[in-house]
């Protein structure tokens, strides 16, 4: 039995705790990171976020040898080798990782393998390989994420049922393939599974897909998806499923029917929940809220002095960069300096195609908190670049503060429209207006020139776009 003694142990090793063991160490802190997984990055690097991506731009390739047939420039058909392209995805992840640990190397973070659990307020457990290993600390960052969620009537113990873990490992491309959320997860792994051959069939229990995002974004979406999969359905549930020999027979309501279906595979998409469970937390003062996440004040401080918390166990938004962020915050506070998480523009992205970014006040959020806003629409019909693309279905979106013509959200749907929206991000957290975003010089012929031309068009004079409104003010 080994204690080591060190001033901030961080639990969890992904975007949110190496982040902040990083800063930490960057600011002359002594740190220890606990990870239990074999290597750094968590859920986004090695089960979520990059491997998504990388088969994305993968079954991408697809979908750009199928439209290019129409320029004039044909492709033979594509031959998909499972095996090499879960070998390329695991490269970049093995890479990505690695270069993670070297940088905690770098930097003298000691990186300890193994499950944290609370013994008491200033006593961290780390059950490693090695035996139990005990650290004594004067600060602690609680990060350990988060999982997929499967109720119960899912949870049948079938490999045939998976979620996104499992769906990212590509054991198969399923002919059948029934996503239940249409969510992030959901809509980008069935636009994965659809260009790869499978018939997919998704159900989302709300009115629309991609909720929290406005519904004029959306559509694009929707319709380029509606192509490729067999059948979306909103309003509607999965009542049951049961093992069928092979298959998974599902029960789903739509509206007043009911049938049954069967699947060669189903991916259950419906949200994440936190992992608060066996930490040892109720050895501390941290307390946790109904649905499990660790409750947190805008310092990221729990109930416990000297224990925070961050990124998705600690609730609210559950992206990466939220987490990083808030790994700042709580580093900051940690060294007395004065900060919070409180009005920080965290930008959205649903990487399908066309892509689907945001970030500040949507018009759905105005329009429910009853918030006066104007919105400024360009359509990228009218954006050469986009027409080069072959993606004129795209659109940029400002909403604007009437009295004093601030920029209080920006939308975006369209090719790269998640590269686009940092701009957005940068004209919110500023406070800029519209004339400040009109009157910046942006290359041509680019996407991000939309930017630009929708803020003129706020004024009536966007040069490849027509509209009559404000035409007499701008002048």
């Amino acid at each position: 039995m080994e204690t080591i003694q060190t001033q901030i142990v961080v639990v969890g090793g992904g975007p949110g705790g190496y982040a902040a063991a990083f800063y930490a160490a960057d600011r002359g802190k002594q740190v220890i990171l606990v990870e239990m997984d074999q290597r750094l990055g968590g859920v986004c690097l090695n089960r979520g976020c990059i491997p998504s991506k990388a088969y994305l731009q993968a079954t991408k390739m697809i979908e750009e040898a199928r439209e290019s047939e129409r320029r004039g420039v044909v492709f033979a058909p594509p031959q998909v080798h499972l095996e090499k392209l879960r070998a390329w995805k695991e490269a970049i992840l093995a890479r990505l990782a690695q270069g993670i640990l070297a940088l905690a190397q770098r930097r003298n973070v000691q990186v300890l393998w193994g499950r944290g659990y609370f013994e008491d307020a200033r006593t961290l457990r780390v059950e490693t390989n090695e035996g139990q290993k005990f650290v004594k600390f004067e600060q602690a960052i609680i990060a350990v994420g988060s999982k997929a969620a499967v109720p119960k009537v899912f949870d049948l113990g079938n490999p045939r049922i998976m979620t996104s873990t499992e769906a990212l490992e590509m054991p198969e491309v399923p002919g059948d393939l029934l996503i239940i959320g249409g969510g992030y997860n959901g809509m980008e792994l069935g636009t994965v599974y659809s260009l790869l051959g499978s018939q997919v069939v998704l159900v989302e229990a709300l009115d629309t897909v991609l909720g929290g995002a406005d519904k004029d974004l959306i559509r694009p979406v929707v319709k380029a998806a509606e192509k490729k999969f067999k059948e979306i359905r909103t309003k509607s549930k999965v009542l049951d499923m049961a093992t069928a020999g092979k298959k998974i027979k599902a029960v789903i309501q739509t509206g007043g029917e009911t049938r049954e279906e069967l699947y060669d595979r189903v991916l259950v998409a419906v949200g994440r929940v936190p992992n608060g469970e066996n930490l040892g937390l109720e050895n501390t003062r941290v307390q946790r809220d109904e649905r499990g996440y660790i409750k947190v004040n805008e310092h990221q401080q729990t109930d416990e002095p000297g224990i925070y918390a961050i990124g998705d166990i600690a609730g609210g938004i559950l992206l990466a960069h939220k987490a990083s962020k808030e790994a700042r915050v709580a580093v900051d506070v940690i060294l007395g300096e004065p900060s919070a998480f409180e009005n920080i523009i965290i930008p959205a992205v649903v990487f399908t195609d066309p892509e689907l970014a945001w970030c500040g006040l949507t018009e759905a959020e105005a329009q429910a908190k009853d918030i006066k806003i104007e919105v400024s629409k360009f359509p990228w019909s009218a954006s050469g670049r986009a027409m080069t693309f072959d993606r004129p279905e795209g659109m940029t979106k400002l909403v604007i503060e009437p009295e004093t013509e601030r920029i209080l959200g920006v939308g975006i749907v369209g090719h790269g429209a998640g590269e686009l929206i940092a701009e957005g991000v940068v004209a919110v957290e500023m406070g800029a207006t519209v004339r400040d975003l009109a009157e910046c010089v942006h290359p041509h012929p680019t996407l991000s020139e939309t930017i630009m031309e929708c803020a003129e068009l706020f004024y009536g004079h966007a040069t490849h776009a027509y509209a009559r409104r404000r035409a007499a003010e701008a002048h």
